[in-house]
Order: structure tokens, then C-alpha cells, then sequence
């Protein structure tokens, strides 16, 4: 009530002040207010590709970690040392992971290659679909369907979580920096909203196929 707009104090010719109750100060606000919503349809058209980016790039990232990850275990676990019973998933799945992705955003940065409209940027984010099955090739266990373990060393998960987290953090802050420069001024704000909505898209879908996929090990 207080904070709807203050009509002018002008009375026009055979027309009567509007009293301070009456129902017209609310609509011109309602109006007013509708007015300013930004329009989501040019915003997702404009997007779309960054969109698509943004959530199948958390897609994968959920997927693999930490689900998988965190399930590969040393190879040379009989042995009975620290490294490979206590400190080999802590080390290379958490810190490695998360160093590396911490490296991937500060690396936008300096460098912010490929631009918003190339179509190299959709394909290294599909490229990261790769990852899934070379990881599952790692020493996952328990095995139920896939017996075969490809990588032989305890060396090959150490790299994959790297790359995972090197790629993730420099593809996902690079389309999430671009959302907001494609599009007008005005619309910035809003595209940042959806952007976001993006990703929060690619961070469910991905960690509810992460269980599936575990089931299909």
C-alpha cells in the first residue's frame, strides 16, 4: 500500500481527482511491474548453444564425480600402505580434482579460446564424453557386469581426474561467461539467472544417471 506509486495531482477538465483508495494506483503498478520482466524466449534462443554447453559439460562432471571416482581403487591395495589404502582416493579423486578445476576457471582468465559463436566450443564439450568409459576401464570396484580393467596403473586415474577437473572448470566458466555478453545490456542480468538454471540442470541430470551408471559397471 505504501509502496505503489504516487499518482500526479493533476485533475484534468470535467474529470474529478482519483481518491487515494481506489483500485487504478494498484493496476498501474501491476503494469508497470510487468513491463520490466525481461522476455525469456529471445534469451534462451540466444543461448541455446551456451546453454547446451553449460549443462552437458556439469553433466558429465556429475556423472563421473564423484561416483565413480571415488570407487577406483589402487591397484597395488594388497600391499597394505598408506598411499594405497588411506591417501589414494583422498588424494587423487578429491584434491586433484578440485585443484585441477580451481586451475580450469582461473584459467579464463587469460585465455578465453574459442569464442562464444565457434563451433569448437559444443565439440570439446562433447569430446569430454570420452571420459565415461575410460574411467570405467579404470580399476572400478566392485565389478558385477564389466570384468575388464584396461589401465594397469594406479598413475592413469591421477590423470583422468585431472583432466576432468581441468576441463570442466575452464568449459563450464567459459560459456558461463559468454551468456551474458551475447546478448543486449538490459538483458545481461536475466541471462545470468538462466545461465545458472543451466547448470543447475546438468548438476541433476547428471548425478541422477551417475547411479544407473554405477549399476551398469
Amino acid at each position: 500500500y505504501y509502496m505503489r506509486p504516487v499518482l500526479a495531482a493533476h485533475v484534468f477538465s470535467g474529470e474529478e481527482e482519483l481518491p487515494q483508495d481506489s483500485p487504478s494506483p494498484p493496476l498501474v503498478a501491476s503494469r508497470s511491474s510487468d513491463s520490466h520482466t525481461p522476455p525469456l524466449r529471445p534469451i534462451l534462443k540466444k543461448t541455446a548453444s551456451l546453454g547446451f554447453c553449460v549443462t552437458y559439460v556439469f553433466f558429465i562432471s556429475s556423472l563421473i564425480y564423484p561416483a565413480v571416482c571415488t570407487n577406483i581403487e589402487s591397484l597395488h591395495k594388497g600391499s597394505g600402505s598408506l598411499w594405497t589404502t588411506k591417501f589414494f582416493v583422498p588424494l587423487t579423486t578429491f584434491l586433484l580434482y578440485n585443484f585441477a578445476d580451481l586451475c580450469g576457471r582461473q584459467l579464463t582468465a587469460w585465455i578465453q579460446v574459442p569464442g562464444p559463436n565457434s563451433m569448437v566450443l559444443p565439440g570439446l564439450v562433447l569430446l569430454r564424453t570420452c571420459l565415461i568409459p575410460l574411467f570405467v576401464l579404470c580399476n572400478y570396484q566392485p565389478r558385477i557386469h564389466l570384468k575388464t580393467v584396461l589401465f594397469q596403473s594406479d598413475v592413469y586415474p591421477a590423470l583422468l581426474n585431472s583432466l576432468l577437473g581441468l576441463s570442466n572448470g575452464y568449459l563450464s566458466t567459459l560459456a558461463l561467461l559468454y551468456g551474458p555478453k551475447i546478448v543486449p545490456r538490459e538483458l545481461a542480468e536475466a541471462t545470468g539467472v538462466v545461465m545458472s538454471f543451466y547448470m543447475c540442470l546438468g548438476l541433476t541430470l547428471g548425478s541422477a544417471c551417475s547411479t544407473l551408471l554405477v549399476h551398469l559397471i
